[in-house]
């Protein structure tokens, strides 16, 4: 019975650091799948989702899901006709906090309508500052990054074919609070006039919604608008903020889906 019990005791000692190595493997062969970062786009009509009704207009924000690996999700919460104010006054910033994470991104781009004075959206640039600081604030305090984006520029020429500056005051200060509170920016102010620029007067307009009347079942009777996108000025807008992310080295450059590699050898 003792040589038995010897013999098996014996067995055990073998067996069981065997059966912790297995263990062992299969603990380090487990990875923790990598945590998602969200990037939320709070704004305006120019990077907003558009409804089929709008087509051809087209936000910025709707091509700039398609630059990102799988480890990255876009909430673009943007919406028509908003400015700071309002949306914190609709209760749509604080949908952003209660949802926004560690290591989320929150890029924010306002001033369309905070600088119309004749709208309810109006906000006088002491308050848009004030709110612009309220973002990045309580952005810092979930420990996510805020990102600063000066207003896209509505397309104006004067008569010797220059573009003209649409947001002086509000780009300013937006550029001006970035430095202050050391925010990434991205100018788009200044980087989508720099486009129109290029493109010239007539060759911007296919940026934009320009429609001949019978041409679009949204608009019979035709449109012009300079300060919407159309899905081609859309992707220019995103390919720019884009640019600017690699610009900045943000780490969600680590993201960026890369293009396929030629092979020149076919």
């Amino acid at each position: 019975m003792g040589l038995l019990n010897i013999k098996l005791t014996m067995k055990n000692k073998w067996v069981l650091p065997s059966s912790l190595a297995a263990v062992f493997l299969v603990l380090i062969s487990f990875v923790p799948p990598a945590k998602k970062i969200t990037i939320y786009l709070i704004g305006d009509s120019t990077l907003a989702i558009k409804q089929t009704k709008a087509y051809p207009e087209t936000g910025w924000g709707m091509p700039f899901v398609h630059f990102f690996d799988q480890q990255v999700s876009i909430e673009n919460r943007a919406q028509n006709g908003r400015s700071t104010k309002t949306f914190v006054s609709e209760n749509r910033w604080q949908a952003v906090m209660d949802s926004l994470k560690k290591g989320d991104y929150v890029f924010i781009q306002f001033g369309h309508n905070d600088e119309v004075i004749q709208k309810a959206t109006y906000t006088p640039i002491e308050a848009y500052e004030a709110y612009l600081l309220k973002f990045i604030v309580e952005t810092r305090s979930k420990q996510a990054f805020p990102v600063l984006l000066t207003p896209v520029s509505r397309r104006q020429f004067d008569a010797s074919g220059k573009v003209r500056e649409t947001h002086p005051g509000y780009s300013n200060s937006v550029r001006s609070i970035a430095q202050q509170q050391k925010v990434p920016l991205i100018d788009a102010d200044q980087k989508s006039m720099a486009l129109y620029q290029k493109l010239g007067p007539e060759g911007s307009k296919l940026l934009f919604n320009h429609l001949e009347p019978g041409v679009n079942p949204n608009y019979p009777d035709g449109k012009i608008d300079n300060t919407h996108f159309n899905e081609l000025g859309a992707r220019e807008i995103a390919q720019i903020v884009l640019q600017e992310i690699r610009n900045l080295h943000l780490d969600l450059v680590n993201h960026i889906i890369k293009p396929p590699v030629k092979n020149n050898n076919k």
